[in-house]
C-alpha cells in the first residue's frame, strides 16, 4: 500500500511540475547558476562574480508598466550595492513572440536609452525564470554569496511613487545579509505584470 501511495504521489508531483504548478525556490534553497546572453552579446553567470558577497537577481522587462516604473530604482540598487559586493543581475523572462517589445534587440535599445550598466540578460527558451519561480516583472530574489535564497518578492512597498516608499525591502535584505542576519520580511508579494 505504501509503495502505491508513494508512486501516486510521485506521479502527481511530476504532473504538477509539467504544468508549472510547483513553485520555484523558497527561502533557504540554493539557486542553480545559469549562463544567459547579456545585451553586450556576452554570456553572464553568477560565477563570473567570484568576489560577490551576494546577488540581487531581478526578473524584469521592457514593456510592463511596473517594470518601467522600477527601472531607475533597479539602476539605483546597482549603483549602491555593486561596489559592496551585491551586483544587480536583471533577467528578461518574457517570450518575444508574445511580447515583441521584449525582444533581445529591443532590450539592447532600452538599455542604451536608459544607460543601464548592470547585466540585462535574456532568458532564451524561458528556462531560468521557472527555476526561480518568478511570476511577475519585476520579481526579485536576493541571494547570499553561496547562492542561497534569502529574500523573494518586491523591490519596495510603493511601485507608483519612489518618494513614497516606506520599506525598501531589497535594501533591507542586503543590509541583513551583510550583518549576518536573516532578512525580515524574507518574502513579500511581487507586484507587476505576469510573465508572458
Amino acid at each position: 500500500m505504501k509503495i502505491v501511495i508513494k508512486t501516486a504521489l510521485f506521479a502527481l508531483a511530476s504532473i504538477a511540475m509539467s504544468f508549472g504548478v510547483i513553485d520555484g525556490y523558497t527561502i533557504g534553497d540554493k539557486a542553480t547558476d545559469f549562463s544567459l546572453k547579456n545585451i553586450d552579446d556576452k554570456f553572464v553567470s553568477l560565477s563570473d562574480y567570484p568576489d560577490a558577497e551576494g546577488y540581487i537577481v531581478i526578473f524584469t522587462c521592457n514593456t510592463c508598466p511596473y517594470a518601467v516604473l522600477y527601472e531607475d530604482r533597479i539602476q539605483g540598487l546597482h549603483d549602491k550595492f555593486a561596489n559592496q559586493g551585491f551586483p544587480v543581475i536583471a533577467i528578461n523572462p518574457n517570450n518575444p513572440e508574445k511580447k515583441t517589445g521584449d525582444s533581445f534587440d529591443k532590450m539592447k535599445e532600452r538599455a542604451n536609452d536608459k544607460n543601464f550598466d548592470f547585466p540585462y540578460l535574456f532568458d532564451a527558451g524561458q528556462v531560468v525564470y521557472p527555476q526561480y519561480g518568478a511570476t511577475k516583472t519585476p520579481h526579485t530574489f536576493v541571494l547570499d554569496k553561496e547562492m542561497v535564497v534569502k529574500y523573494i518578492g518586491a523591490i519596495d512597498d510603493n511601485p507608483q511613487d519612489p518618494s513614497g516608499v516606506g520599506v525598501a525591502y531589497v535594501e533591507a535584505a542586503v543590509a541583513a545579509i551583510k550583518a549576518g542576519k536573516a532578512p525580515t520580511p524574507a518574502t513579500t508579494k511581487a507586484i507587476g505584470c505576469g510573465i508572458k
